[in-house]
């Protein structure tokens, strides 16, 4: 049962953006040698963030990526998973998250974002939902609507994903998808 507020936030959401270090991913940056011998940047992804990802866009909720990094580690997984926006190399977020909403035609209120440090801040400021994972920064997670019980990197935008849909009442449409029936 969600509090009525973070219900009422939940219910309007059409789009979640997110970032992706210490989000998306646990924050540890791995750097490999690549065939040329020049080092390359590799990240680990949550499997059960990328089957909510997925579930959310089957039922219509659209997303996007807002990092300050740049890595083609991002966009193939973005786009593995349908991931509508890929902004990239973004230290400040604020001008990427405008032209998103402006492509998407949602309002601020419609749009929720899922973050983890001071960099998200501008953002999270501005929409109807914010939402900090457990391993955010404590200033951010004070500022946020919500705080996930999951870490980043571990299934802490599947739990977003799970509470707007719950609020939405699109859940059980992802589990009856599945074959899940809960009432057994």
């Amino acid at each position: 049962m969600l509090p009525s507020e973070l219900e009422e936030r939940a219910r309007k959401i059409k789009l979640l953006l997110m970032d992706v270090d210490g989000v998306l991913t646990d924050g540890k940056l791995y750097y490999l040698p690549g065939p040329d011998g020049e080092m390359v940047e590799t990240k680990g992804f949550d499997s059960h963030d990328g089957v909510g990802l997925r579930s959310a866009h089957e039922v219509g909720l659209r997303t996007g990526i807002i990092s300050g990094r740049q890595s083609p580690a991002v966009v193939t997984r973005a786009r593995i998973l349908g991931v509508t926006y890929i902004y990239q190399n973004c230290w400040e977020k604020l001008s990427a998250y405008k032209q998103i909403l402006t492509e998407a035609e949602v309002g601020e209120e419609e749009a929720a974002f899922i973050g983890d440090d001071f960099t998200d801040v501008p953002v999270m400021k501005r929409v109807g939902l914010a939402i900090a994972v457990a391993n955010a920064r404590e200033e951010v997670k004070a500022m946020a609507h919500y705080v996930t019980n999951s870490r980043g990197g571990s299934g802490a935008v599947r739990e977003a994903i799970e509470l707007i849909l719950r609020a939405q009442n699109k859940w059980q449409i992802v589990l009856d998808r599945y074959g899940i029936d809960l009432s057994l």
